[in-house]
């Protein structure tokens, strides 16, 4: 199948503002492109891009004053395939795990494992180890957390998103990413598109979607805790330990987003 994705922002700045941006899609869905990703400005600007030290694509700029449209369209090929379950996949112990997974067992700015350790202890300690622990994190974030959008919060954290019980798909992709690593399963954080294909659609405008990815029989596999079943069409755009590594942009100055659209739909073909 094919999936159209792609964004637009509008931002105004009262004078030039540099901006950094982490939208393109990721390195390892590039040969699924069709065509290419480019992020177009209006006004055009000077670009620069470059590679964060997780391997995503970021690109800066200096935002004139004023008025900047930043917008993306691209198609993507796509398995169709829903998120793959494998119940058998088992926990690799702390000792065995390789030197790239261990930073994605440490607290992070979103997912404080020192102060949630205890509480992960007390849920999950006898849950099946492996994929059925991970699981079982996410039923119980899925259960505990009530989404909306008018919950979102660019500060709160796992432990306060445990305590308020409520927020939007970071929230549900922070706590059970801390979770994950107070059990010693390397977990990461993933941002991306992903439209409603596949499910019923929802009234709710669109936007960019949070997920993770645990590190599990020696691979990274998918986990959704807002959702909690395996969806069609994830477009992944970047990963890192939470929200502060993959923001979308990093403005430096005063800006206001006046306007922001995301769409992410399925290209039905003769």
């Amino acid at each position: 199948m094919r999936i159209n994705v792609g964004f637009e922002m509008i931002y105004e700045c009262p004078q030039p503002t540099p901006m950094i941006f982490t939208l393109n899609v990721h390195f390892t869905r590039v040969s699924d492109l069709i065509g290419r990703d480019d992020l177009v400005f209006d006004p055009a600007v000077p670009v620069s891009a470059y590679r964060d030290g997780f391997g995503n694509w970021c690109t800066r700029i200096v935002a004139p004053k004023g008025r900047l449209r930043v917008s993306a369209n691209a198609l993507v090929n796509d398995s169709g395939l829903p998120d793959a379950v494998v119940p058998h996949a088992q926990q690799v112990q702390v000792q065995d795990l390789p030197v790239e997974t261990l930073e994605y067992l440490l607290g992070s700015r979103y997912c404080e494992t020192d102060r949630l350790s205890e509480k992960a202890w007390e849920l999950f300690g006898t849950a099946p180890m492996g994929w059925g622990r991970v699981q079982a994190i996410c039923d119980y974030v899925h259960d505990h957390i009530e989404f909306g959008y008018e919950h979102a919060s660019v500060t709160q954290t796992a432990l306060e998103s445990l305590q308020k019980r409520k927020g939007v798909c970071r929230d549900f992709a922070h706590l059970a990413v801390a979770f994950c690593r107070c059990m010693n399963i390397p977990a990461r954080y993933c941002t991306g598109y992903l439209g409603d294909i596949g499910v019923p659609p929802v009234d709710d405008a669109m936007d960019f979607s949070a997920w993770f990815e645990a590190f599990l029989g020696g691979r990274w596999h998918t986990f959704d805790a807002r959702h909690n079943s395996p969806r069609i069409g994830r477009v992944l755009i970047a990963q890192g330990r939470d929200a502060s590594d993959v923001a979308l942009s990093n403005t430096f100055g005063p800006n206001i987003l006046s306007s922001f659209k995301v769409w992410t739909d399925e290209v039905l073909q003769a």
